[in-house]
């Protein structure tokens, strides 16, 4: 994995804020995809992309971060995907709900700079990658 490109999958219906993270994530050594809502992303996925990350918002048009993540298990899309989620929501019973659905990690939005979401998921891939040696 060391020097190999890692695959994210970035949703957020914000588009300046998806352009933002994309370009951060790529200058980290990251293969970056993106999508504007949960419908997007879901197709992208059963397209065939198998992203190592799938980084999502929970507001967005369409189909929301919780319906998309219903869709994911439901579907068994992108089984290995680690999912990550960054929004707004701080509310303790939309992170027991996002844990409940195999959420790896819950970073709000307005609590973290860039730099520090990066490297949030960052720790939570090699917090993944010690338990599954």
């Amino acid at each position: 994995m060391e020097g190999e490109k890692r695959k994210i999958l970035i949703v957020d219906d914000d588009t300046f804020l998806l352009d933002m993270y994309a370009f951060k994530f790529s200058q980290s050594n990251f293969e970056v995809y993106t999508a504007e809502n949960g419908v997007q992303a879901t197709a992208k996925l059963k397209g065939g992309l198998k992203p190592d990350v799938i980084l999502m918002d929970l507001i967005m048009p369409d189909m929301d971060g919780f319906e998309m993540l219903e869709k994911i298990n439901t579907e068994k899309l992108s089984i290995d995907s680690v999912k990550i989620v960054l929004t707004n929501k701080s509310q303790q019973s939309d992170i027991d709900k996002c844990n409940s659905m195999g959420v790896s990690g819950y970073i709000v939005k307005a609590n973290s700079t860039p730099l520090e979401v990066i490297n949030q998921v960052l720790e939570i891939l090699a917090q993944k990658a010690a338990v599954s040696k």
